[in-house]
């Protein structure tokens, strides 16, 4: 059989994962709670009687949005990864490895809204790297790790869940995708749809985050496991999520809401939203005890969201139901908002 190959663009998809990276990770360590695994977005590491949650990630600034619309997304992709762990986020630190025409204002403007965005949510900037570099280019500008602090009992992940648990699902499919098109390409949106659409669609830009859907949620200990839809989706996350717990899934996609503006532009720019990008869709694997009073206070708090689905037996497998058909969950492998972003870059905007 043909090993499986990188994708040209995006993650690396789980086979080459579980292939190449996983039966590889230095050396093992007995306080190692949580390692690298699909599905889960974060490390854990015991000290002492507390544990850290960590995740690291590529810092993304695209200079079209602005430094300071482009940092709060950078800040916000960072420590949402370890917010699903259920332990408080804490400590960022930040690598940044700058292209040499950022200017001194640009980078003023930009760190001004990560200390903003890091004083709101308590968050302390503990050590960092900056400087500029030859071949160092946008959006990827240096790396930054999260860190996540709490005790071993508020942590959560696929450990925890149980089949009969609830799937809860906040503001819907393609968040992430729509957001950031209709940032970077607004004549197109305004060509499909006219200027209301297009400023609909960018006004989804601020829903990219779940760091206030995780505080959230954190106060119900019946919320077992959380997940942020980033790269492929819900489906992908969905998938992910069942593999690092080993468990089935039974997901009625007409439950999924689907916000009308991301609806319309994966009409428009034809690619299916479910498999989209989505950072800033949560979710949440909840016991049926705490999961209706999630969903309403989630809705209090003025974010979409909907029961969509259950655990199942891992034999049982994973399975999508919609318009009373059933069809398996397979993961997308390739996410289509590179391909959307590379076809309508060659257009211009």
């Amino acid at each position: 059989m043909d090993k499986e190959k990188l994708p040209e663009l995006g993650k690396i998809h789980p086979e080459f994962f579980d292939r190449v990276i996983y039966p590889r990770l230095g050396a093992k360590d007995k306080n190692l709670i949580i390692g690298p695994r699909h599905g889960v977005d974060y490390g854990v590491i015991k000290v002492g009687q507390q544990c850290l949650a960590m995740s690291t990630d590529p810092f993304f600034i695209v200079p079209q949005l602005g430094f300071a619309r482009a940092a709060w997304f950078g800040f916000h992709i960072v420590m949402c990864d370890v917010a699903v762990s259920g332990l408080v986020p804490k400590y960022l630190t930040i690598d940044l490895n700058l292209p040499p025409e950022i200017t001194e204002e640009q980078l003023a403007e930009m760190w001004e809204a990560v200390h903003t965005e890091a004083k709101k949510y308590k968050i302390t900037i503990a050590t960092g790297h900056t400087a500029r570099y030859a071949g160092c280019n946008y959006p990827m500008v240096g790396g930054a790790t999260s860190i996540a602090v709490g005790s071993e009992k508020e942590l959560r992940g696929p450990h925890k869940v149980r089949v009969g648990d609830q799937v809860i699902i906040t503001k819907g499919p393609a968040i992430e995708t729509t957001g950031l098109l209709a940032a970077l390409f607004p004549d197109k949106f305004k060509a499909a749809g006219g200027a209301e659409f297009q400023k609909a669609a960018a006004d989804i830009y601020y829903q990219m985050s779940v760091l206030d859907d995780c505080a959230i949620a954190r106060r119900f200990p019946g919320v077992h496991a959380m997940h942020d839809a980033t790269e492929c989706g819900i489906w992908g996350g969905l998938y992910e999520m069942a593999r690092a717990g080993d468990y089935g899934l039974w997901i009625e996609q007409e439950l999924i809401p689907v916000q009308p503006v991301i609806k319309k532009t994966a009409e428009v720019f034809d690619f299916d939203p479910f498999c989209a990008i989505s950072e800033g869709t949560l979710i949440a694997i909840v016991n049926k005890k705490d999961a209706d009073k999630l969903n309403k206070e989630f809705k209090r708090k003025g974010i979409l969201s909907a029961v969509v689905g259950e655990v199942v037996p891992k034999a049982k497998g994973l399975k999508i139901v919609n318009a009373g058909q059933e069809r398996k969950l397979e993961h997308p492998k390739v996410d289509p908002y590179w391909q959307l972003v590379e076809k309508l870059a060659q257009f211009g905007t």
